[in-house]
This record gives structure tokens, sequence and C-alpha cells, in this order.
């Protein structure tokens, strides 16, 4: 939950300004809810897409201060995330209910970031598999027709906003774990992102990992050349 006007035009200009020297992977924005038109006026002519930081699992009705995915469309949108660790957290949402918005994404024609990941106390307590599981299973069982078009994103809850990262081998043993729940589905081709401090510095040997296609970054994406040293790497 950051930016203004005035902030944003700066952010965007900045990304925008340099993004076409960035080649071999796709960079998008995802932003809050009011900043979705400046978005879409800012980048109509960017290689850069953008999207949303959530969405409504419902398509219409008496919802009120909730965003259909038809509404995120309307604004051009091509992503969501979708049960963001601070979504689940401090809004308790279920794993049920993530399913459910990443269908609707669909649904709308949006490719939704479906987010996992453990806290630190799970971490430590070796449950980091059984938690990736059980946030998985509802999004696995929409089947792979869905779950192929679809984006995943790992970001240890330990390793957002705390300056800590997992170490590239940390992070690989879970995405590989990941990518096998995928390749029993028939949809090993879907990427999985890393989240979690990521940082210019540490990008590219996250990136070297062979299951860790991409990142989903927090801080360091409100400031331009920072995020595009990320998607340089």
């Amino acid at each position: 939950m950051h930016g203004t006007l005035a902030a944003n035009a700066v952010l965007l200009d900045g990304i925008n300004a340099d993004a076409a020297s960035v080649q071999d992977c796709e960079v998008a924005v995802c932003v809050p809810f009011p900043y979705l038109g400046q978005a879409q006026a800012s980048l109509a002519d960017s290689p850069v897409s953008w999207g949303a930081q959530d969405v409504s699992a419902h398509e219409q009705g008496a919802y009120t201060g909730e965003v259909s995915a038809a509404m995120l469309a309307d604004f051009g949108s091509r992503w969501v995330l979708v049960g963001h660790s601070e979504r689940r957290s401090l809004h308790a949402e279920t794993d049920q209910l993530v399913a459910e918005k990443a269908s609707a994404a669909l649904a709308a024609g949006l490719v939704p970031v479906v987010c996992i990941g453990e806290t630190y106390e799970q971490q430590q307590s070796s449950q980091t598999s059984r938690v990736i599981e059980r946030q998985l299973a509802p999004v696995l069982a929409l089947g792979a027709e869905q779950v192929g078009r679809m984006v995943l994103a790992y970001e240890p809850v330990w390793a957002i906003g705390t300056g800590l990262s997992a170490t590239p081998e940390q992070a690989q043993d879970v995405h590989a774990f990941i990518r096998a729940r995928l390749q029993s589905l028939g949809v090993p081709q879907v990427r999985v992102l890393y989240g979690g401090s990521v940082k210019a510095v540490n990008a590219a040997s996250l990136f070297a990992m062979p299951d860790i296609d991409g990142a989903l970054v927090g801080g360091a994406s409100l400031q331009a050349q920072e995020f595009l040293r990320i998607a340089a790497a």
C-alpha cells in the first residue's frame, strides 16, 4: 500500500524509460486499485504490463468495497496477485478462497499470480513442505487446464520485509517441491517465481537455480533502477 499520483508518475516513467533494454523476460507492475488507470495510461505503449494486488472471488453483486476481475480487465490489467501472505495473515484469507479468487481471475482473462509460503515458525519446525502442500491443494484441484494458465510465487513469509532472504539453495529446494507437484498434474511449464527480499545483489544467484523462473519483487520495486537491475538479471 504505497504510492501517490505524483510519486507513481516518477516511478512508472523511470521503469518505462529503460524497460526496452530488458531482454528475455516479462516485466509487470501490480498497483493499488485506485492507480490502475494511471498505470494503464503510463504503460500503454510500453513493454511493461500491469495488474492489481488482489481481486474478489465474486463476479459482481452486493459486495461493497470489493473489486471484481472484470473491473480489473476494464483497465487493461493482465495480472493479479492472489493469496499474498499479507492477505492471508491480515485478512484471514483461506487456501480455498485463494483458489476461488484465482479461478475468478482466469474467468475474466487475467493471469493470477498465486502466492504461497510458510512463516518463520513453520520453517523452523520443518513444516515447509506440509504448508506448501496444504496451500496448493485447492489450487491444484482446479485442474490442469486452469493451473496451466497461472503463475505461482513462493514467498517465504519470514523473508518478506525482514532483510532476510532464503539462500538460492533453500529457495530451489522449495521450488523443486512445487515443480514436482505441477509435474504430477501435467503442467510442469507453469512459472514459479521467488519473492522475499529480492534485490539486485541477490537476483542473479536466485535466477541461476533451475526451478526459479523469476521474482515477485517487493520493496525493491519502489525504486525504478533497482527494479530494472533485478529484471536485467
